[in-house]
């Protein structure tokens, strides 16, 4: 549908309100998004296991608030169908510096959304924010301990977190619709503490996008940002510790004077941004990225170190319900290009299914990785500079004729007047110093980092 008529149809989307109710053991969250004259929203998430005596303790303004903000986040999704001009904020206030924040949020986090849709969202009045209530739950959460909730996907770079930080100290687990992979990796790090959450998407939605209401990406690190954090205040965890790496910092194209980032609330723009408002308003629990300081071709490293957990792990989105890699999409290449020199070639190919590097029908995947002239995949991938490192080291691992994709590499390589060896040695030892994580913690990560590199 075009963006104009929906605009003309749709000009406000409305936040009206939250409820949340404890059923047994279980806290009952709903949201209640409308588009007027005709559509209604009413997402839902619960967050299982509660324990009802700590939870009958807590500051009811401060849940309050938390799950306020759980649907300003949660809103985004919806908002999109019809990308209305106005959002009106009902379900409680908002002050000038919070409606900036929130508004930066929108265009910076949607930027794949707008890109993909073709959209213009550079006039001021693209999206105008309003608050229309004076309900304020503002009481921020306050806790002090040393535990740590580590959000946990089934991917490699939470699987290495969770591996150096799981004999440290008292280490929960926060895992949202956790799949086979998931569920497996916990299994596996024996770790008892887990924080489940279901999140349930109003099927209103998919309805609309069937019929070709706008759809695409949002911001969904944000939103892991506002449930896990409103997670630790219900389950007393004083700091969350992500596994957001260096790498997400590079944005995929350039849009109408923006840099258009698939992974910008990943970046660590976005962490300092999250922990800034988290201080001034949410709570004085800690939010950062363990593995800031390093690139994914180093985590990938990190991950081979853990060989019982690399044929478990899986972060192919398309290969997710079958707990597989699909191995044709960029999100497959990227992570075998990463991994491989770090693997024995028989194990990583029992674990993608096929030797990617023989697959022809991937060679324009593979350009569209390293070729900066073209829009870099909207995936979590590789920078352009790692990943050809990781394919100038396959090809020195690689000892037989090479295969058609590292043919293709080698290609690449020798139009670019750089020594890869080099640079993949200053990619493997690098380390950005430009983290929030805590000293104890860089240190940890910083000792197995030298200890690989030994």
């Amino acid at each position: 549908m075009n963006i104009k008529d929906l605009r003309l149809k749709y000009p406000e989307f409305i936040y009206e309100s939250f409820k949340h109710e404890l059923n047994g053991c279980d806290l009952h969250i709903s949201f209640h998004f409308s588009l007027n004259p005709d559509i209604v929203f009413r997402p839902s998430i619960v967050i299982r296991n509660i324990d009802t005596s700590i939870y009958k303790n807590l500051e009811q303004k401060v849940i309050d608030n938390l799950i306020f903000h759980l649907g300003l986040i949660e809103m985004l999704s919806y908002w999109k169908a019809t990308s209305s001009p106005v959002i009106t904020v009902k379900a409680g206030y908002l002050d000038d510096n919070q409606i900036t924040w929130w508004s930066k949020l929108l265009i910076k986090g949607m930027g794949e959304f707008f890109y993909l849709n073709k959209i213009d969202f550079t006039s001021p009045d693209f999206v105008v924010i309003k608050a229309d209530s004076n309900i304020k739950f503002l009481q921020k959460a306050e806790i002090s301990n040393l535990k740590k909730l580590v959000p946990l996907s089934g991917g490699k770079d939470s699987t290495v977190t969770l591996n150096l930080l799981k004999e440290l100290s008292d280490i929960g687990l926060f895992m949202l619709n956790p799949t086979k992979a998931t569920r497996d990796i916990a299994a596996q790090a024996k770790v008892s503490n887990q924080v489940l959450v279901d999140r349930n998407i109003d099927s209103r939605l998919i309805e609309l996008n069937a019929e070709g209401y706008l759809n695409g990406h949002t911001p969904f690190s944000a939103y892991l940002a506002f449930l896990s954090l409103f997670c630790a205040y219900l389950f007393d965890y004083s700091g969350i510790v992500f596994s957001n790496e260096r790498s997400s910092n590079e944005s995929n194209v350039r849009y109408l004077g923006y840099d258009i980032n698939h992974q910008y609330s990943k970046s660590f723009e976005f962490e300092n941004a999250f922990r800034e408002y988290n201080n001034d308003y949410l709570s004085s629990i800690d939010y950062y990225s363990f593995l800031r300081p390093l690139y994914e071709i180093q985590i990938s490293k990190l991950a081979a170190s853990f060989p019982l957990d690399l044929p478990i792990i899986k972060s192919c989105n398309r290969g997710q319900k079958e707990n597989i890699w699909c191995g044709d999409c960029p999100k497959c290449l990227s992570t075998y290009i990463l991994l491989y020199p770090f693997v024995e070639t028989k194990q990583i190919v029992g674990i993608f299914g096929k030797d990617l590097y023989e697959d022809v029908l991937l060679i324009d995947l593979l350009d569209s990785l390293v070729d900066e002239t073209k829009v870099k995949p909207f995936e979590c991938v590789g920078t352009y500079d790692e990943l050809k490192a990781g394919l100038y080291l396959s090809i020195n691992k690689y000892n037989s004729d090479l295969p058609v994709l590292l043919k293709r590499a080698q290609e690449v390589l020798k139009r670019d007047s750089r020594e890869w060896k080099i640079v993949a040695e200053g990619l493997m030892s690098s380390w950005d110093e430009n983290n929030n994580a805590p000293e104890n913690l860089s240190q940890l990560l910083k000792g197995e980092l030298n200890a690989q590199n030994d």
